[in-house]
């Protein structure tokens, strides 16, 4: 197995909501209104939404309805582009667990949690290169 991820799929309450909250902080998608599935294209990889029950029983496990144990991150090319990332999911309706602050680690990021509870942290860390089309690497 190659080392890359492919596809990222949220699980969501409400698949209507769930979609107005991502295109309200600036994702589209392709997806007819009607789609059971929403993807979107996120640099090198996709991100989906999809029923979380529907989604619970294709991956064979059972949904206690808790935070899976998994943050996912936007990482950014300076302080200002988390702050400003972070007000637009907040008019967006996100909740924002942690405002944006310095690290311990040298960096800047913030975290929000999405309608359906997936947290997001914004982070830039200056150890990173966020190249021209968004794809990250280490150093």
């Amino acid at each position: 197995m190659e080392q890359r991820l492919s596809l990222v799929t949220l699980g969501v309450r409400d698949l209507q909501r769930a979609r107005a909250f991502y295109e309200a902080v600036g994702w589209r998608t392709r997806a007819e209104p009607a789609d059971d599935v929403v993807f979107f294209q996120a640099g090198g990889m996709i991100v989906a939404l999809w029923s979380r029950k529907s989604l619970a029983e294709d991956s064979g496990v059972e949904d206690a309805g808790g935070w899976g144990g998994v943050t996912l991150a936007y990482n950014t090319r300076s302080p200002q582009e988390v702050d400003a990332t972070v007000e637009e999911a907040r008019r967006a309706g996100a909740r924002i667990a942690r405002e944006p602050a310095a690290t311990f680690w040298g960096g800047y990021s913030g975290v929000f949690v999405d309608p359906d509870g997936h947290p997001w942290e914004v982070a830039h860390n200056p150890h990173w290169t966020v190249r021209e089309d968004g794809t990250v690497s280490l150093g």
